[in-house]
């Protein structure tokens, strides 16, 4: 899983008005990030307070030293308390609530993440608020940004709960304000990030056919994304359902549409093609200045076996470097993206 800078008009990652407060706080919007990439909604933290300054602590990055943060192992923690639980956060819903429904063990919460070439510090919520304070953050795809933005407001919780700004009632599209350090943190939902209309609204989720138009960014996300300073893309899985592609709006092919009589195209013609018209809409904003961050493909939950072809998620530790790898569909994907 890694995370992508992708290159802006400025022609550099970091804007010209980079200044020491900055880069700490690119530091440690990269050290959330690792979080919400790495770790599921349950995140672990050590039983200090959730206010002590990592400034204090060992285990922290030493700025200017080599460290690829994407490349480490787990490391088990047996004294170590969670970050927050289904009943220090509220915003855990019923369908992600292990515990709620009776799951016995806890072992599962227990887990650091180490990186080959140094220790990630302590998240310091406080210290995080004050880093971002007058900025603004929106994750922009499918349920995994959405999940994300679930585990930043709870990994948040210990300071308090921003306050519900959001511009409609749409439950997919969500805008929080932490009043005390105007930190905007917002969430749009578009799983093909392109506009996307579904051909029968009424007709069931799975295998879906959706007409993807894809030089068009969803106006959802495109009109308002101008504003924010960090902008976090994920999307995936919504690609493998049966789609018409249309491009200029003209229909240009399909993928698993069943129609012999339009020009089939592959699945990644259109993933390659939504990711380039995001990408294309946040360059040609003029006002745009804030960081691109790409969460890249996450590997199926499932082993031995697709989820409806014998597949199962009984596994209880994580998966070591040597037993799983990207390959299949979800490398394509993967390669796709990058």
């Amino acid at each position: 899983m890694v995370a992508h800078f992708i290159e802006l008009p400025l022609g550099k990652n970091l804007p010209p008005y980079t200044t020491t407060t900055n880069i700490k706080a690119l530091l440690l919007v990269l050290t959330v990030m690792i979080f919400l990439l790495l770790i599921p909604l349950y995140l672990v933290r050590n039983s200090s307070p959730p206010w002590l300054s990592a400034k204090g602590n060992a285990m922290s990055i030493k700025y200017g030293k080599k460290c690829n943060i994407f490349r480490g192992k787990w490391l088990q923690h047996h004294n170590i308390a969670p970050y927050y639980t289904n009943a220090t956060c509220r915003e855990i819903f019923d369908q992600q609530n292990c515990m709620k429904f009776g799951r016995p063990d806890t072992e599962f919460l227990k887990w650091r993440w180490k990186p080959d070439e140094c220790e990630l510090p302590l998240f310091d919520a406080v210290q995080f608020l004050e880093l971002v304070k007058g900025k603004s953050m929106a994750f922009v795809g499918d349920s995994l940004g959405r999940n994300q933005m679930q585990s930043l407001l709870c990994l948040l919780a210990s300071v308090g709960y921003p306050i519900d700004v959001s511009y409609t009632k749409d439950p997919r599209f969500k805008r929080w304000l932490y009043v005390g350090y105007n930190f905007t943190l917002a969430n749009f939902w578009s799983p093909h990030l392109v506009n996307a209309i579904d051909t029968d609204p009424n007709g069931p989720t799975y295998n879906r056919l959706m007409n993807l138009y894809l030089d068009e960014s969803n106006h959802d996300w495109a009109a308002q994304i101008e504003a924010f300073n960090y902008v976090i893309f994920s999307a995936g899985r919504w690609f493998f359902g049966p789609q018409m592609f249309y491009e200029n709006g003209q229909l240009v092919g399909c993928h698993a549409c069943l129609n012999n009589n339009i020009k089939n195209l592959t699945m990644l013609y259109g993933y390659r093609k939504a990711f380039r018209t995001a990408f294309r809409t946040l360059i040609g904003l003029k006002k745009f200045r804030g960081m691109t961050i790409l969460r890249t493909l996450s590997p199926a939950h499932f082993e031995n076996g697709e989820w409806d072809r014998g597949g199962s998620c009984a596994r209880t530790r994580p998966v070591g470097n040597s037993e799983m790898k990207l390959d299949g569909a979800d490398l394509e994907l993967y390669m796709t993206q990058g």
